[in-house]
């Protein structure tokens, strides 16, 4: 099984069970965002604007000297942008709440508001979308309790990649992200806190959604277009 949404695929004459990005709501509490669970367009829109958002800040970051942020920023930007450029379908785009996240750390960041926060909430939420990218957007298929899983394990390594990032931009450009082994260890623990906390969230979203992609996937689990 894919994402827990597709399990509310419908199936044509033909048993195959199509999905598109983002369906109908099948439970009242979601009906206010009725008009964004519906619409791939609107979905589209609102996630492109979140991505508009990521690589403005990120333009700021790097000129004012923040080059790492700048480049992680960056890195969010691309990967949220990654199935358009790939599928050549600027409609291919993740779940909205997702370039949304990317964008609150990023501007969190940038504003000074909490860039420890902002900092978990990047990590975590780039894991999330390449976790969310490969089910969506790709063959392979995971269970709920497996992504919710691989998502806490991926955040734990982006947030090692993040760790070496963060050495050597203090070691060659003489920023002060690492300060103490205690707190190193603390980031480490909150930022998988987060990141099992995200995913839980998004995937409880997910299976509230017909949700869909890219890849189709016949009743018996054979892929189909």
């Amino acid at each position: 099984m894919g994402l827990p949404g597709r399990a509310g695929g419908r199936e044509d004459a033909r048993g195959t069970t199509g999905y598109r990005f983002y369906g109908r709501c099948t439970e009242w509490p979601l009906v206010a965002l009725d008009a964004l669970v519906t619409s791939e367009r609107l979905n589209a829109v609102v996630g492109w604007v979140s991505v508009a958002m990521v690589t403005l800040w990120a333009v700021e970051s790097i000129l004012t000297g923040d080059l790492l942020w700048g480049g992680f920023s960056l890195l969010l930007a691309a990967v949220a942008s990654l199935p358009a450029l790939t599928t050549r379908d600027w409609l291919a785009m993740v779940p909205w709440p997702l370039p949304f996240s990317a964008a609150v750390a990023v501007i969190a960041r940038a504003t000074e508001l909490s860039t420890e926060t902002a900092g978990y909430l990047g990590v975590a939420t780039l894991a999330l979308l390449v976790v969310v990218e490969l089910d969506v957007f790709t063959s392979v298929e995971l269970g709920r309790r497996f992504a919710v899983a691989f998502g806490v394990l991926t955040t734990m390594a982006v947030e090692a990649l993040w760790i070496v990032a963060q050495f050597y931009s203090d070691r060659w450009l003489g920023t002060d992200f690492l300060t103490t082994q205690t707190e190193l260890q603390e980031d480490i623990v909150i930022v998988t806190v987060v990141g099992f906390a995200l995913g839980a969230l998004f995937f409880w979203y997910f299976e509230r959604v017909e949700s869909a992609g890219a890849v189709e996937r016949s009743s018996d689990g054979v892929e189909s277009r």
